[in-house]
């Protein structure tokens, strides 16, 4: 019999007359647990427990939250092996790469525990004599939390921290695909010593449990990671029912690689960003812009690299590339290597089905030259390890490709050029710019975020995360 995880409401753990098996991608015969769907009524019952809650977690002084954040962080820090072991084992990163995300995931719940004691307000002169003024920041109240699969426990740390940190009570729900993770933080949030009803878990689909989340007048914010289509819904939503909103969503990234760039090193920062945790990051770079002058070379190059990259079980040593997250993805990614084919790119190297030792979802890298504008596999978000490499006749050129995009969430360059790195940070339209780096991969005391299709509301992480989780009061004193 497979275990059985349930939902956390209240302070208490409630199961379900509905489970989903929880599968291995890397083995589709090995399931993890069966896990509790949730209904309205939990819903319901967990946004109650959250507003109660609320009354006196809202007002609690910065010493007990700082005390169950910190709490928190050493919670998931004596976890990192299992939990690193867990998270590859259900999303299908490799294993060094989930002991990566717990760690982070504890160093954001160690940062806004420091938060906690840096709230800051302002007072000011009034303009009118006898008058003095203050402003401070307030807790929004209940927030629903709704997190994607391919982070499941970095993304609902950086959404549940801060709102903890600030004084919300929190209603969790994750990805149906890989909510094992946000269990296993719900356990240790639980033995932090968080109030009942400050935390609430609820595992289910986006349809039932999502939408009554959505539509539950106890919500104040929702704060949502996932695809365009469903941020463009949740936007729409919110403004009806007047909900604060924090939507980050898709991305198209793109990575120019000038003629004056280091080869090795931008051939690394392609690989890393395009095609490390399986192209499964909105931060990816599949848009890899490249100067005329070295474009032969980058491409044999990056496709020799490739040639040397281990698809294969996420759990095992050695492997470079696990396999997509489930079947969906991975018939998305190979449809696009079809679409890319007929629309008349250069399919250079992979976009192959893989047979590991167990059924799972594994393909061979994918990488594309010759690449235009308006071909879907370039304008689009994949979402999978496929890149495409478009030919740019000169720097402007360059840039004009890269900001050619519904999406602006991260754009990368590779040059040794201090002034072009410098005219390329102004001129790049996304929310992060990154120089001789990986268009991936990002510190946890920053804002992170983008524009136009990326993006919406305020910026998430660091100290910036003040501006969704609170609000501001400005009080007048006569005196």
């Amino acid at each position: 019999m497979s275990q059985l995880f349930d939902n956390y409401i209240a302070g208490e753990w409630r199961g379900s007359d509905h489970r989903i098996d929880n599968l291995n991608p890397s083995n589709t015969e090995d399931v993890i647990g069966r896990y509790a769907q949730a209904t309205p009524d939990d819903v319901d019952a967990a946004v109650n427990a959250a507003a109660e809650a609320s009354a006196t977690w809202s007002v609690s002084g910065p010493l007990q939250r700082h005390a169950v954040l910190s709490a928190v962080s050493q919670g998931i820090l004596a976890r990192k092996e299992e939990l690193g072991y867990l998270l590859a084992r259900e999303e299908g990163k490799t294993k060094p790469e989930g002991i990566g995300e717990v760690a982070r995931a504890a160093q954001v719940f160690d940062f806004f525990a420091g938060e906690t004691l840096r709230l800051a307000g302002e007072k000011l002169p009034s303009v009118r004599p006898d008058i003095e003024i203050d402003i401070t920041r307030e807790p929004v109240g209940v927030v629903g939390a709704i997190t994607p699969w391919n982070f499941p426990i970095a993304i609902p740390a950086w959404k549940t921290a801060p709102a903890l940190a600030f004084g919300n009570c929190v209603v969790l729900k994750p990805a149906n695909i890989a909510p094992g993770c946000a269990h296993a933080l719900a356990e240790i949030i639980a033995a932090a010593g968080a109030p009942k009803g400050v935390f609430n878990l609820l595992m289910g689909s986006g349809g039932v449990a999502g939408k009554a989340l959505l539509d539950h007048k106890g919500i104040n914010a929702i704060t949502f990671t996932g695809s365009v289509d469903t941020g463009r819904h949740i936007a729409s939503e919110c403004a009806r029912t007047m909900k604060k909103v924090q939507l980050e969503m898709g991305g198209k990234n793109p990575l120019v690689v000038l003629d004056d760039a280091d080869l090795d090193k931008a051939v690394e920062c392609a690989v890393n960003g395009a095609y490390f945790s399986t192209g499964q990051r909105c931060t990816a770079s599949s848009r890899l812009i490249v100067e005329q002058g070295i474009y032969d070379r980058f491409i044999d190059a990056l496709a020799m690299r490739l040639g040397g990259l281990v698809v294969g079980d996420a759990l095992k040593d050695g492997v470079h590339i696990g396999p997509l997250a489930d079947e969906s993805q991975l018939k998305k990614s190979r449809d696009y290597v079809e679409v890319g084919v007929k629309e008349g790119a250069r399919l250079v190297c992979g976009g192959e089905a893989v047979e590991g030792d167990a059924p799972g979802y594994y393909m061979t890298p994918a990488l594309f030259a010759d690449a235009t504008s308006e071909m879907r596999i370039v304008r689009e978000e994949i979402f999978g390890p496929v890149a495409s490499v478009m030919k740019a006749s000169d720097f402007n050129h360059a840039v004009a490709l890269a900001n050619d995009t519904e999406f602006g969430l991260s754009a990368g360059i590779c040059t040794t050029s201090l002034e072009k790195a410098t005219r390329f940070k102004r001129a790049a339209k996304a929310g992060m710019v990154m120089v001789n780096l990986p268009t991936a991969g990002v510190d946890f005391h920053v804002p992170f975020g983008g524009t136009k299709g990326s993006s919406y509301g305020p910026r998430e992480q660091g100290r910036y995360a003040a501006e969704f989780y609170t609000t501001m009061k400005t009080a007048y004193i006569g005196i």
